[in-house]
């Protein structure tokens, strides 16, 4: 009996982890396919390249891949087209301001199932423009280093001043890099170019002012929403600013 429990258990484990794997692949195939209502072609397309690198990050097969991207070159035969990309804004717990990204094909659905998860977990679903002045939109890269002195400060910043780059920030792997919203294109590949290791970029809304939860019970029930909400099918971002940031910012250039 404790061997049939046991198997039991692992059964029921593999399940929900099955299904969050399945939530993402679906999520992210949706990306793949808005994408490619500009051109299934990814060299030429780089919505599409960034969104089918996040797929393959994901470890998203590559038939899936294929099959989301036709969908979306395939004029909307399929009502691919129907899919609309969408910003909420509201309040968590503490008075904390999250905006959340979905790509939707019923708004009235999605709309419910937001507000449902926002009033269950100490929250509010807000009016547009709530909390959106509160973030700013911006490009982010990430790179990474083999080097155990970790990255080459100088180097990176020499090469950030050539760039359309607004400064950077040390991780434990590396670097983050942010720029304006419409640098990501240019700056991704500048960074290449200079022979920095890049794993990943994307659009971002980085919060400009952030507050402390100094209740747990806050933090707590804030995370909860944050985790209700990226549950959710048509979610693709969640965005808040519960946390501190420290970031440099690059000189103004002579």
């Amino acid at each position: 009996m404790a061997g049939h429990s046991k198997w039991a258990q692992i059964k029921r484990t593999k399940a929900v982890v099955d299904a969050k794997r399945g939530a993402v692949f679906t999520r992210l195939g949706r990306e793949i396919t808005v994408a490619a209502r500009a051109g299934a072609d990814p060299d030429g397309n780089f919505q599409l390249r960034t969104a089918i690198n996040n797929a393959k990050a994901a470890g998203v097969p590559a038939a899936n891949i294929e099959r989301a991207s036709a969908k979306g070159g395939g004029a909307g035969t399929d009502g691919s087209q129907a899919l609309e990309e969408i910003r909420y804004e509201g309040y968590g717990p503490g008075g904390v301001a999250v905006l959340v990204e979905v790509l939707s094909d019923n708004r009235n659905r999605t709309a419910a199932e937001l507000r449902l998860a926002f009033s269950k977990n100490g929250g509010n679903l807000g009016e547009s423009g709530c909390v959106g002045f509160l973030f700013c939109h911006r490009s982010e890269v990430t790179l990474t280093t083999n080097s155990t002195d970790g990255i080459d400060e100088n180097a990176l910043l020499e090469h950030l001043l050539e760039l359309e780059a607004d400064g950077y920030e040390l991780t434990s792997e590396g670097a983050l890099v942010h720029g304006p919203f419409t640098a990501l294109e240019t700056l991704q590949d500048g960074l290449r170019q200079r022979g920095w290791s890049v794993q990943d970029w994307g659009h971002q809304w980085h919060p400009l002012n952030c507050i402390d939860l100094p209740q747990t019970d806050q933090a707590s029930q804030c995370l909860n929403l944050l985790e209700a909400l990226e549950a959710l099918d048509d979610v693709r971002s969640v965005s808040c600013n519960p946390v501190s940031y420290t970031h440099l910012t690059l000189p103004t250039k002579a």
